[in-house]
């Protein structure tokens, strides 16, 4: 496995792969790895011929409130599992070589960056989709791999594909969790004790709602009703938003006819934590 900082040469082990005609597939993290990761991985490895990881804490996505820099970063650890994945290379570039003085450049997709997390985080998916396509033009990948529990930005980022012609495939996959159902995050290790055993009422607030809408159940106001009062029962979770939306336009829907995505984003003492489920009617 090789570990690539600069641009220069990850561009030109780019160009040596595609001249050897090898497929590329790409798993973007901001590191601290974890099983949810390392699925990732895995699905690339089965439809490529080579596996790129990058590693970057992107501090366009980070408001000056945010945790950018007590984000969990541990490198060396990254690599340990990030080979024995199967990854091939890892590119981990440095923000000053990404962002460099005068950098004014930025990738916005309007619209369905406006709901969802955009409401409280305004400027983060620009920040998102700003790294993305640096990366995607850096790595040229054939296709690219994201996790289901980050829901809107997996949208956001098929949607800017799609709008600039990017000749690449995105891949969602499915929300990995902990035994007790727990969706695993890098930021799972700030909670405690407690906190960890409260932030469990988010993933059964989602069962609940699914069972809802399994039962017959259409109201979103009736779903979210229900989320919200278990959520309340937990005094460390403080609800964000619950909302039931169209899963491919995000907006919000006045009734489940056909797919939704129930998301939820919560507090859960100072740690902010998000989930989601897909039901169908």
């Amino acid at each position: 496995m090789k570990l690539v900082n600069s641009i220069s040469r990850m561009s030109t082990l780019v160009k040596m792969l595609k001249k050897e005609g090898k497929s590329i597939g790409f798993v973007p993290t901001m590191g601290y790895l974890h099983e949810g990761h390392m699925s990732l991985v895995r699905a690339a490895r089965k439809h490529a011929d080579v596996v790129v990881m990058s590693i970057f804490v992107n501090p366009l996505q980070f408001a000056p409130a945010e945790d950018y820099d007590k984000y969990p970063r541990d490198l060396n650890r990254d690599e340990e599992l990030a080979g024995t994945a199967g990854v091939d290379i890892i590119f981990c570039p440095a923000a000053k070589d990404m962002y460099p003085e005068g950098y004014t450049t930025y990738v916005d997709v309007e619209g369905l960056s406006s709901f969802l997390c955009g409401v409280s985080r305004p400027g983060h998916f620009k920040g998102v989709t700003t790294i993305v396509s640096k990366l995607f033009n850096i790595i040229r990948p054939d296709i690219a791999y994201f996790g289901q529990k980050d829901a809107q930005q997996v949208a956001i980022i098929k949607k800017m594909v799609k709008d600039l012609n990017m000749d690449i495939e995105i891949k969602s996959m499915p929300i990995v969790r902990e035994r007790d159902g727990l969706a695993m995050s890098s930021r799972n290790v700030y909670l405690s004790e407690g906190q960890r055993s409260e932030a469990l009422v988010l993933n059964q607030s989602l069962a609940k709602a699914a069972a809802l809408v399994k039962a017959g159940e259409r109201d979103p106001e009736k779903i979210i009703k229900t989320m919200a009062e278990m959520i309340a029962k937990k005094p460390s979770v403080k609800i964000g938003y619950i909302s039931v939306v169209d899963s491919e336009k995000l907006t919000d829907l006045r009734a489940i006819s056909k797919e939704a995505l129930i998301a939820v984003a919560a507090f859960v003492g100072k740690t902010r934590l998000i989930d989601n489920i897909i039901v169908k009617a």
